[in-house]
């Protein structure tokens, strides 16, 4: 059909309120600037060129409308939305589609202000973000460097690989900041495992040298655990396990093993000891009970009535006691220290007798008391020559005088009749 011989119908759908087609079949759009030829459809009707070209139209709409919601979602990066709407304008303004092409223009750029409302959130938040991670980043560091210093050999190394998986999930800070803070952190790192290997391979040699020591005690040891002479043996045993404590720890291997064969070879002696002693101690039961009775009669000389019968008495039971021998060790301290007991009684009363009847002392009372009564004679004087003179202040200082020497001269006269 021919131009000419258009039905009415396809005439009135012709044109749009964005476009028509003309009668050479060059499609038109209206713009704002005016009409715009956007293609030619000459394989069918006017109206089904128009409505090939509004669906290019609608499929620009379609675009713009699903990068508007991208964009409100914020899902879309602002540098890529900015991108996308400038080259989805390119495409509108110049686009080969019959619509309001103006209006799908101005929705692209309205999308320029929220992007930048957008693009300044985000570089708020990566600004928020990069000073937490930096302040992070300084803390791991701080902390690193503060296990650079310590010696916490066993947990140090757990933490440090801790710090590293955690600076590794923070987000990057500028280069320089970054570059100087990681030098830290990896410095301290190094400094760290430095440290702890020298410690590891000074240890390693203090316990092989503690098991070369270790190993001669064992020797020393196994070869003194038959020996009978029980207090030197004993002795001996005690000087090795004081070299064996400031010997330290050998290898973990070797340690437990040298301990087992040191401690065996003790509980070798100290066992045949104890078996020896505990044979003595059977044997030594009758003696103590000997002691025992020699106990009751000793003790009853106490309270001492009579000194040179209790002395004399306490000789012959002394004598008696010796005669008596060992006693069993669990024994030996209670037994000992009662007979004790009596003979300090006896002695405590001999001495206060003694001190009772020394010549010097009361020779040496009788002179005091000699001394005093001259004394208060003198001060007597001079109270009456004072009274006598009417010097009542003077006679006062005197009567306390003559009071304080008189005291003296009562207690020298009771010491004197001690001595009697």
């Amino acid at each position: 059909m021919s131009a000419d011989q258009q039905s009415p119908d396809d005439s009135a759908q012709a044109a749009t309120p964005w476009g028509r087609v003309a009668e050479d079949g060059t499609v038109y759009v209206r713009t704002a600037e005016g009409e715009r030829s956007v293609g030619s459809y000459e394989a069918g009707t006017p109206a089904e060129a128009l409505e090939f070209f509004t669906k290019r139209f609608e499929e620009l709409e379609g675009k713009v409308h699903l990068l508007e919601q991208r964009v409100a979602s914020g899902r879309l990066a602002p540098e890529e939305a900015t991108s996308s709407s400038k080259a989805l304008r390119e495409q509108v303004v110049d686009a080969h589609a019959v619509g309001d092409l103006v209006s799908l223009a101005a929705r692209l750029d309205a999308l320029a202000p929220v992007i930048a409302v957008q693009r300044s959130a985000r570089k708020e938040e990566r600004a928020q973000k990069t000073a937490e991670s930096k302040a992070e980043k300084e803390k791991l560091v701080a902390e690193a460097e503060r296990l650079a210093e310590s010696s916490d050999w066993r947990n140090g190394a757990n933490r440090l690989r801790e710090l590293l998986s955690t600076w590794k999930e923070l987000p990057r800070l500028d280069r320089a900041t970054d570059d100087a803070l990681w030098r830290r952190f990896s410095t301290a790192r190094t400094t760290y495992t430095r440290h702890r290997k020298a410690h590891f391979a000074e240890e390693h040699e203090r316990r092989d040298s503690a098991r070369v020591v270790k190993e001669r005690l064992v020797k020393e040891a196994e070869a003194i655990s038959a020996s009978t002479e029980w207090g030197p043996t004993a002795g001996k045993y005690r000087d090795l396990m004081r070299e064996w404590k400031a010997a330290g720890p050998a290898p973990r291997e070797v340690d437990d093993q040298l301990w087992q064969r040191f401690r065996g070879a003790q509980d070798t002696f100290f066992g045949a000891r104890d078996a020896a002693n505990a044979a003595l101690d059977e044997e030594f039961t009758a003696n103590a009970e000997v002691k025992d009775a020699i106990l009751v009669e000793a003790e009853a000389l106490v309270p001492v009535t009579d000194l040179d019968a209790a002395k004399k008495a306490f000789r012959d039971l002394a004598d008696r006691w010796d005669a008596a021998g060992k006693v069993p060790r669990d024994r030996m301290k209670d037994l000992e220290g009662r007979m004790r007991s009596v003979e300090q009684a006896i002695r405590a009363v001999e001495d206060e007798q003694w001190s009772r009847s020394d010549p010097e002392k009361s020779a040496r009372a009788d002179d005091m008391i000699g001394k005093l009564e001259a004394g208060i004679a003198e001060t007597q004087a001079r109270l009456d020559k004072a009274t006598a003179a009417g010097d009542a202040r003077k006679a006062k200082d005197l009567e306390g005088e003559l009071a304080n020497k008189q005291a003296f001269l009562d207690m020298a006269k009771k010491a004197a009749a001690d001595f009697s």
